[in-house]
């Protein structure tokens, strides 16, 4: 799995071969906007990345801590990509536990202007006051 036998390889490649990310310029991007740190610093794209480098990945909501077990700089199935990588323990409980809020904290949504309707119920509880 190593990439010309060198230990090295970029960061944006290794996140594509990991599977974090659909293409590798979409990987770039999240480098490139701060959204990876390795080993606690802000990482750039040309970054090597070497087996036992902790990863901080922020997606969305979630950020991800994983730790690098070996390297690729192909992307191969997901059977392998996961084979890269371990999360860490405190990871998976933070995330499940975002994933339990996120999942319990109702959506807003915004419908738009008020319906004539709705504007009859807010004078009505405007005049009140």
């Amino acid at each position: 799995m190593d990439a010309a036998g060198e230990g090295k390889v970029r960061i944006d490649k290794w996140l594509w071969a990991a599977r974090f990310f659909k293409t590798r310029s979409l990987a770039a991007q999240a480098v490139d906007g701060g959204k990876i740190q390795c080993n606690g610093d802000q990482a750039k794209a040309a970054k090597a990345v070497h087996p036992g480098d902790e990863l901080r990945i922020r997606q969305g909501p979630y950020e991800l801590i994983v730790l690098v077990r070996a390297l690729s700089g192909r992307r191969g199935p997901a059977s392998e990509a996961a084979l890269l990588y371990e999360e860490t323990a405190a990871s998976v409980a933070a995330r499940e536990v975002l994933k339990e809020q996120l999942r319990i904290e109702p959506a807003y949504e915004a419908k738009g202007r008020p319906t004539k309707r709705d504007r009859r119920h807010i004078t009505r509880f405007n005049e009140g006051f």
